[in-house]
Protein backbone atom coordinates (compact mmCIF):
# COMPACT_ATOMS: atom_id res chain seq x y z
CA UNK A 1 0.00 0.00 0.00
CA UNK A 2 1.47 3.31 -0.91
CA UNK A 3 2.43 5.55 2.15
CA UNK A 4 0.16 8.20 1.33
CA UNK A 5 -2.80 5.51 1.67
CA UNK A 6 -1.41 4.37 5.01
CA UNK A 7 -1.60 8.18 6.04
CA UNK A 8 -5.45 8.42 4.71
CA UNK A 9 -6.15 5.12 6.51
CA UNK A 10 -4.86 6.30 9.78
CA UNK A 11 -6.68 9.81 9.75
CA UNK A 12 -9.91 8.02 8.76
CA UNK A 13 -10.02 5.71 12.18
CA UNK A 14 -8.73 8.76 14.32
CA UNK A 15 -11.51 10.51 12.35
CA UNK A 16 -14.28 7.55 13.54
CA UNK A 17 -12.52 7.74 16.57
CA UNK A 18 -13.34 11.38 17.07
CA UNK A 19 -16.93 10.72 16.90
CA UNK A 20 -18.05 7.87 19.11
CA UNK A 21 -18.48 9.80 22.14
CA UNK A 22 -18.90 13.54 21.13
CA UNK A 23 -22.68 12.92 20.11
CA UNK A 24 -23.53 12.55 23.33
CA UNK A 25 -21.33 14.73 25.43
CA UNK A 26 -22.13 17.33 23.43
CA UNK A 27 -25.91 17.12 24.51
CA UNK A 28 -25.93 17.46 28.47
CA UNK A 29 -25.18 20.69 28.52
CA UNK A 30 -27.02 21.70 25.61
CA UNK A 31 -30.67 20.63 27.34
CA UNK A 32 -31.82 23.38 28.97
CA UNK A 33 -31.70 25.62 25.79
CA UNK A 34 -33.27 22.93 23.81
CA UNK A 35 -35.97 23.10 26.50
CA UNK A 36 -36.41 26.52 26.75
CA UNK A 37 -36.24 27.19 22.78
CA UNK A 38 -39.20 24.44 23.06
CA UNK A 39 -37.37 21.93 20.64
CA UNK A 40 -37.30 19.05 23.24
CA UNK A 41 -39.68 19.07 26.17
CA UNK A 42 -38.14 18.76 29.40
CA UNK A 43 -40.19 15.05 29.91
CA UNK A 44 -37.90 13.79 27.03
CA UNK A 45 -34.77 14.98 27.46
CA UNK A 46 -33.62 12.14 29.36
CA UNK A 47 -33.70 9.96 26.36
CA UNK A 48 -31.10 12.21 24.23
CA UNK A 49 -28.39 9.60 26.59
CA UNK A 50 -30.38 6.75 26.48
CA UNK A 51 -31.29 6.48 23.02
CA UNK A 52 -27.78 5.84 22.02
CA UNK A 53 -27.40 3.59 24.89
CA UNK A 54 -30.30 1.40 23.85
CA UNK A 55 -28.37 1.70 20.21
CA UNK A 56 -25.25 0.35 21.34
CA UNK A 57 -27.11 -2.40 23.11
CA UNK A 58 -29.37 -3.94 20.10
CA UNK A 59 -27.30 -3.11 17.31
CA UNK A 60 -23.86 -4.45 19.00
CA UNK A 61 -23.72 -8.05 17.87
CA UNK A 62 -25.57 -7.54 14.23
CA UNK A 63 -23.32 -4.93 13.19
CA UNK A 64 -20.54 -7.68 14.77
CA UNK A 65 -22.10 -9.88 12.23
CA UNK A 66 -22.30 -7.78 9.61
CA UNK A 67 -18.39 -6.88 9.93
CA UNK A 68 -17.83 -10.14 9.68
CA UNK A 69 -19.64 -11.36 6.94
CA UNK A 70 -19.14 -8.08 4.67
CA UNK A 71 -15.64 -6.45 6.59
CA UNK A 72 -15.02 -3.67 8.88
CA UNK A 73 -14.27 -1.17 6.55
CA UNK A 74 -17.41 -1.24 4.39
CA UNK A 75 -19.88 -1.58 7.70
CA UNK A 76 -17.60 0.78 8.76
CA UNK A 77 -18.59 3.28 5.59
CA UNK A 78 -22.35 2.56 6.37
CA UNK A 79 -21.77 3.58 10.25
CA UNK A 80 -20.31 7.26 9.12
CA UNK A 81 -23.16 7.94 7.21
CA UNK A 82 -25.52 7.15 9.96
CA UNK A 83 -23.21 9.70 11.68
CA UNK A 84 -24.03 12.05 9.13
CA UNK A 85 -27.25 11.58 8.81
CA UNK A 86 -27.96 11.39 12.61
CA UNK A 87 -26.19 15.47 12.38
CA UNK A 88 -28.79 16.14 9.61
CA UNK A 89 -31.67 15.36 11.53
CA UNK A 90 -30.77 16.86 15.15
CA UNK A 91 -30.68 19.98 12.74
CA UNK A 92 -34.63 19.72 12.49
CA UNK A 93 -36.15 22.05 15.46
CA UNK A 94 -38.41 19.79 16.60
CA UNK A 95 -38.43 16.44 19.27
CA UNK A 96 -39.05 14.06 16.64
CA UNK A 97 -35.81 15.36 14.59
CA UNK A 98 -33.73 15.38 17.29
CA UNK A 99 -34.83 12.17 18.95
CA UNK A 100 -34.60 10.09 15.79
CA UNK A 101 -31.07 12.24 14.80
CA UNK A 102 -29.85 10.59 18.04
CA UNK A 103 -31.18 7.24 16.95
CA UNK A 104 -29.09 7.12 13.83
CA UNK A 105 -26.45 8.70 15.71
CA UNK A 106 -26.16 5.68 18.09
CA UNK A 107 -26.61 3.15 15.11
CA UNK A 108 -23.76 5.48 13.73
CA UNK A 109 -20.93 4.95 17.31
CA UNK A 110 -22.22 1.22 17.63
CA UNK A 111 -20.43 0.91 14.65
CA UNK A 112 -17.08 2.28 15.50
CA UNK A 113 -17.28 0.74 18.81
CA UNK A 114 -17.68 -2.61 17.56
CA UNK A 115 -15.74 -2.67 14.50
CA UNK A 116 -12.54 -0.39 14.78
CA UNK A 117 -10.57 -2.81 17.14
CA UNK A 118 -11.37 -5.21 14.11
CA UNK A 119 -10.32 -2.81 11.43
CA UNK A 120 -7.18 -1.97 13.23
CA UNK A 121 -6.91 -6.12 13.91
CA UNK A 122 -6.98 -6.54 10.21
CA UNK A 123 -5.21 -3.17 8.58
CA UNK A 124 -2.12 -2.66 11.24
CA UNK A 125 -1.68 -5.98 12.58
CA UNK A 126 2.01 -4.85 13.66
CA UNK A 127 0.72 -1.48 14.85
CA UNK A 128 -2.07 -2.88 17.28
CA UNK A 129 -1.25 -1.17 20.42
CA UNK A 130 -0.31 2.40 18.32
CA UNK A 131 -3.45 3.20 16.42
CA UNK A 132 -5.62 1.72 19.64
CA UNK A 133 -4.02 4.35 21.22
CA UNK A 134 -5.03 6.93 18.90
CA UNK A 135 -8.44 6.04 18.25
CA UNK A 136 -9.29 5.72 21.95
CA UNK A 137 -7.28 8.63 22.70
CA UNK A 138 -9.30 10.89 19.65
CA UNK A 139 -12.29 9.52 21.49
CA UNK A 140 -11.99 10.93 25.00
CA UNK A 141 -10.36 13.86 24.07
CA UNK A 142 -12.78 15.06 21.25
CA UNK A 143 -15.97 14.20 23.77
CA UNK A 144 -14.34 16.09 26.89
CA UNK A 145 -14.29 19.25 24.36
CA UNK A 146 -17.59 18.46 23.20
CA UNK A 147 -18.41 18.74 26.73
CA UNK A 148 -16.96 21.37 28.00
CA UNK A 149 -17.74 24.00 24.92
CA UNK A 150 -21.29 23.25 23.96
CA UNK A 151 -23.14 24.93 26.50
CA UNK A 152 -20.48 27.72 26.13
CA UNK A 153 -21.50 27.95 21.98
CA UNK A 154 -25.12 27.61 22.55
CA UNK A 155 -24.73 30.61 24.07
CA UNK A 156 -23.48 32.33 21.79
CA UNK A 157 -25.34 31.23 18.42
CA UNK A 158 -27.86 28.79 19.76
CA UNK A 159 -28.09 24.97 20.13
CA UNK A 160 -29.35 24.46 16.63
CA UNK A 161 -25.90 26.23 15.41
CA UNK A 162 -24.04 24.26 18.05
CA UNK A 163 -25.12 20.56 16.89
CA UNK A 164 -24.34 21.99 12.96
CA UNK A 165 -20.85 22.83 14.43
CA UNK A 166 -19.97 19.76 15.87
CA UNK A 167 -21.80 17.34 13.63
CA UNK A 168 -19.64 18.98 11.00
CA UNK A 169 -16.67 16.31 12.80
CA UNK A 170 -18.63 13.01 11.09
CA UNK A 171 -18.81 14.73 7.36
CA UNK A 172 -15.37 15.28 7.25
CA UNK A 173 -15.23 11.81 8.40
CA UNK A 174 -17.32 10.27 5.91
CA UNK A 175 -15.58 11.95 3.32
CA UNK A 176 -12.17 10.74 4.16
CA UNK A 177 -13.50 7.22 4.66
CA UNK A 178 -14.83 7.37 1.59
CA UNK A 179 -11.66 7.86 0.34
CA UNK A 180 -9.83 5.20 2.70
CA UNK A 181 -12.70 2.29 1.15
CA UNK A 182 -11.09 1.89 -2.08
CA UNK A 183 -8.13 1.06 -0.27
CA UNK A 184 -9.44 -1.17 2.54
CA UNK A 185 -11.32 -3.24 -0.68
CA UNK A 186 -7.76 -3.68 -2.49
CA UNK A 187 -5.63 -4.39 0.39
CA UNK A 188 -4.79 -8.39 0.87
CA UNK A 189 -4.93 -7.76 5.13
CA UNK A 190 -8.43 -6.96 4.93
CA UNK A 191 -9.86 -9.84 3.25
CA UNK A 192 -12.72 -11.38 5.52
CA UNK A 193 -13.76 -14.68 4.77
CA UNK A 194 -17.31 -14.49 3.64
CA UNK A 195 -19.03 -17.80 5.62
CA UNK A 196 -17.05 -18.00 8.37
CA UNK A 197 -18.79 -18.53 11.03
CA UNK A 198 -17.88 -17.57 14.75
CA UNK A 199 -19.58 -18.67 17.39
CA UNK A 200 -18.36 -17.23 21.06
CA UNK A 201 -21.47 -18.10 22.97
CA UNK A 202 -19.91 -21.39 24.18
CA UNK A 203 -16.82 -20.16 25.40
CA UNK A 204 -16.98 -18.90 28.94
CA UNK A 205 -13.82 -16.82 28.36
CA UNK A 206 -15.89 -14.77 25.52
CA UNK A 207 -18.52 -14.44 28.48
CA UNK A 208 -15.74 -13.29 31.51
CA UNK A 209 -14.71 -10.71 28.88
CA UNK A 210 -18.66 -9.96 28.06
CA UNK A 211 -19.16 -9.41 31.78
CA UNK A 212 -15.97 -7.35 32.32
CA UNK A 213 -17.03 -4.49 30.07
CA UNK A 214 -20.46 -4.72 31.40
CA UNK A 215 -19.18 -3.95 35.20
CA UNK A 216 -17.24 -0.96 33.82
CA UNK A 217 -19.70 0.25 31.31
CA UNK A 218 -22.43 0.62 34.36
CA UNK A 219 -19.20 2.20 36.20
CA UNK A 220 -18.96 4.68 34.19
CA UNK A 221 -22.06 6.11 33.16
CA UNK A 222 -23.75 5.34 36.36
CA UNK A 223 -20.51 7.63 38.15
CA UNK A 224 -20.64 10.17 35.67
CA UNK A 225 -24.57 10.21 35.83
CA UNK A 226 -24.50 10.37 40.06
CA UNK A 227 -20.76 11.83 41.38
CA UNK A 228 -21.99 15.36 41.27
CA UNK A 229 -25.22 14.46 43.59
CA UNK A 230 -22.65 12.30 45.79
CA UNK A 231 -20.33 15.24 45.97
CA UNK A 232 -23.03 17.91 46.66
CA UNK A 233 -24.32 15.31 49.50
CA UNK A 234 -20.99 15.47 50.89
CA UNK A 235 -21.27 19.47 51.17
CA UNK A 236 -19.75 20.81 47.85
CA UNK A 237 -21.84 22.93 46.01
CA UNK A 238 -23.03 22.08 42.54
CA UNK A 239 -20.28 24.00 40.25
CA UNK A 240 -17.68 22.44 42.62
CA UNK A 241 -19.50 19.23 42.52
CA UNK A 242 -19.36 19.64 38.43
CA UNK A 243 -16.02 20.63 38.26
CA UNK A 244 -15.02 17.49 40.16
CA UNK A 245 -16.73 15.46 38.07
CA UNK A 246 -15.08 16.98 35.24
CA UNK A 247 -12.17 15.90 36.67
CA UNK A 248 -13.52 12.38 36.55
CA UNK A 249 -13.89 12.49 32.68
CA UNK A 250 -10.66 14.29 31.55
CA UNK A 251 -8.64 12.21 33.52
CA UNK A 252 -9.13 8.58 31.68
CA UNK A 253 -7.71 10.15 28.40
CA UNK A 254 -4.08 9.84 29.81
CA UNK A 255 -4.53 5.79 30.66
CA UNK A 256 -6.71 5.87 27.09
CA UNK A 257 -3.48 6.84 25.80
CA UNK A 258 -1.04 4.19 28.22
CA UNK A 259 -3.10 1.15 28.60
CA UNK A 260 -2.78 -0.37 24.93
CA UNK A 261 1.16 0.12 24.90
CA UNK A 262 1.59 -1.11 28.88
CA UNK A 263 -0.45 -4.36 27.70
CA UNK A 264 1.71 -5.12 24.87
CA UNK A 265 4.56 -5.71 28.43
CA UNK A 266 5.64 -8.60 30.06
CA UNK A 267 2.56 -9.01 32.76
CA UNK A 268 0.93 -6.33 30.99
CA UNK A 269 -2.55 -7.08 30.97
CA UNK A 270 -2.34 -8.13 34.75
CA UNK A 271 -0.45 -4.61 35.43
CA UNK A 272 -3.60 -2.69 34.00
CA UNK A 273 -6.64 -5.01 35.41
CA UNK A 274 -4.87 -4.06 38.90
CA UNK A 275 -4.89 0.18 37.77
CA UNK A 276 -8.54 -0.51 36.36
CA UNK A 277 -9.28 -1.58 39.35
CA UNK A 278 -7.31 -0.02 41.95
CA UNK A 279 -7.94 3.04 40.13
CA UNK A 280 -11.88 2.90 40.76
CA UNK A 281 -11.76 1.12 44.65
CA UNK A 282 -9.22 3.74 46.00
CA UNK A 283 -10.82 6.43 44.32
CA UNK A 284 -14.81 4.94 45.80
CA UNK A 285 -13.12 4.49 49.14
CA UNK A 286 -11.67 7.77 49.57
CA UNK A 287 -15.50 9.38 48.04
CA UNK A 288 -16.68 7.50 50.91
CA UNK A 289 -14.51 8.17 53.74
CA UNK A 290 -12.90 11.17 52.87
CA UNK A 291 -13.32 14.78 54.36
CA UNK A 292 -15.38 17.09 52.31
CA UNK A 293 -12.32 19.33 51.19
CA UNK A 294 -11.41 19.81 47.52
CA UNK A 295 -8.06 18.86 46.81
CA UNK A 296 -8.30 15.54 48.46
CA UNK A 297 -11.80 15.01 46.48
CA UNK A 298 -10.14 16.09 43.39
CA UNK A 299 -6.97 13.92 43.98
CA UNK A 300 -10.02 10.66 44.08
CA UNK A 301 -11.47 12.20 40.77
CA UNK A 302 -8.12 11.82 39.11
CA UNK A 303 -7.67 8.41 40.40
CA UNK A 304 -10.81 6.87 39.52
CA UNK A 305 -11.31 9.19 36.32
CA UNK A 306 -7.92 7.12 35.56
CA UNK A 307 -9.31 4.12 36.56
CA UNK A 308 -11.98 4.02 34.12
CA UNK A 309 -9.42 4.95 31.10
CA UNK A 310 -7.66 2.05 31.80
CA UNK A 311 -10.79 -0.14 32.10
CA UNK A 312 -12.15 0.93 28.83
CA UNK A 313 -9.30 0.81 26.96
CA UNK A 314 -8.23 -2.71 28.03
CA UNK A 315 -11.89 -3.82 27.17
CA UNK A 316 -10.51 -2.98 23.25
CA UNK A 317 -7.16 -4.99 24.08
CA UNK A 318 -9.40 -7.68 25.32
CA UNK A 319 -11.08 -8.33 21.91
CA UNK A 320 -8.25 -7.82 20.24
CA UNK A 321 -5.67 -10.96 22.21
CA UNK A 322 -8.29 -12.77 22.99
CA UNK A 323 -9.50 -13.64 19.57
CA UNK A 324 -7.06 -15.10 16.63
CA UNK A 325 -9.05 -13.32 13.71
CA UNK A 326 -10.48 -10.07 13.07
CA UNK A 327 -13.97 -12.05 12.45
CA UNK A 328 -13.48 -13.10 15.87
CA UNK A 329 -12.77 -9.69 16.98
CA UNK A 330 -15.73 -7.86 15.63
CA UNK A 331 -17.65 -11.04 17.11
CA UNK A 332 -16.27 -10.71 20.52
CA UNK A 333 -16.61 -6.95 20.52
CA UNK A 334 -20.35 -7.20 19.55
CA UNK A 335 -21.38 -9.87 21.83
CA UNK A 336 -19.70 -7.88 24.93
CA UNK A 337 -20.70 -4.62 23.93
CA UNK A 338 -24.34 -5.44 23.68
CA UNK A 339 -24.83 -7.15 27.42
CA UNK A 340 -22.43 -4.60 28.35
CA UNK A 341 -24.77 -1.33 27.57
CA UNK A 342 -28.28 -3.17 28.66
CA UNK A 343 -26.21 -2.93 32.05
CA UNK A 344 -24.73 0.95 31.33
CA UNK A 345 -28.33 1.95 30.30
CA UNK A 346 -30.12 0.47 33.27
CA UNK A 347 -27.38 0.99 36.21
CA UNK A 348 -27.54 4.95 36.72
CA UNK A 349 -32.11 4.66 37.34
CA UNK A 350 -31.20 1.74 39.34
CA UNK A 351 -28.52 3.46 41.18
CA UNK A 352 -30.98 5.81 41.51
CA UNK A 353 -34.20 3.56 43.38
CA UNK A 354 -31.15 2.52 45.71
CA UNK A 355 -30.16 6.31 47.01
CA UNK A 356 -33.51 6.47 48.00
CA UNK A 357 -33.57 3.17 49.89
CA UNK A 358 -30.02 2.51 51.15
CA UNK A 359 -28.45 6.53 50.15
CA UNK A 360 -25.74 7.72 48.45
CA UNK A 361 -22.88 6.34 50.71
CA UNK A 362 -24.62 2.90 50.62
CA UNK A 363 -24.59 3.25 46.87
CA UNK A 364 -20.81 4.53 46.63
CA UNK A 365 -20.62 0.91 48.69
CA UNK A 366 -22.36 -1.14 45.84
CA UNK A 367 -19.94 0.75 43.02
CA UNK A 368 -17.15 -0.70 45.42
CA UNK A 369 -18.51 -4.13 45.24
CA UNK A 370 -18.59 -4.14 41.87
CA UNK A 371 -15.02 -2.74 41.04
CA UNK A 372 -13.59 -5.68 43.31
CA UNK A 373 -15.31 -7.97 41.08
CA UNK A 374 -14.35 -6.71 37.98
CA UNK A 375 -10.97 -6.66 38.87
CA UNK A 376 -11.17 -10.35 40.14
CA UNK A 377 -12.65 -10.88 36.77
CA UNK A 378 -10.27 -9.30 34.88
CA UNK A 379 -6.89 -11.31 36.28
CA UNK A 380 -8.39 -14.37 35.36
CA UNK A 381 -9.13 -13.10 31.84
CA UNK A 382 -5.97 -11.71 31.59
CA UNK A 383 -4.73 -15.34 32.13
CA UNK A 384 -6.27 -16.96 29.83
CA UNK A 385 -5.21 -18.05 26.52
CA UNK A 386 -6.31 -17.09 23.67
CA UNK A 387 -10.01 -18.24 21.88
CA UNK A 388 -9.61 -20.02 18.75
CA UNK A 389 -12.14 -17.73 16.87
Amino acid sequence: MKKQHIWLMVFGVFLIGANLRLPITMMPPLLNTLSASGILPKSLAGLVTSIPLAMFAIMSPVIGKLGGKYGPGRVLTFAAAALVLGAGLRLIPNAWGLLIGTAFAGLGITGGNVLLPALIKSEFPHRIAVMTTMYTTAMGLVASIGTGTSGLLAKQVGPTTTMATFGAVSVVALVVWLGVLPQLQNHRSSTVVPNAKVSLTRERLAWLIALFFGLQSVLYYSLLTWLPSIWQNAGFDAVTAGTLATIFQLFGLPLNMLTPMLAEREHGLTTVVLIAAGGFVIGLVGVLVGPSVFWLQALMAIIMGAGSGAAFSICIVFFQKKTQTAVGTASLSGMAQSGGYILAAIGPVSFSWLAQVIAWPGVVAVCLGLSLLMGMIGLIIAKRPAMVA
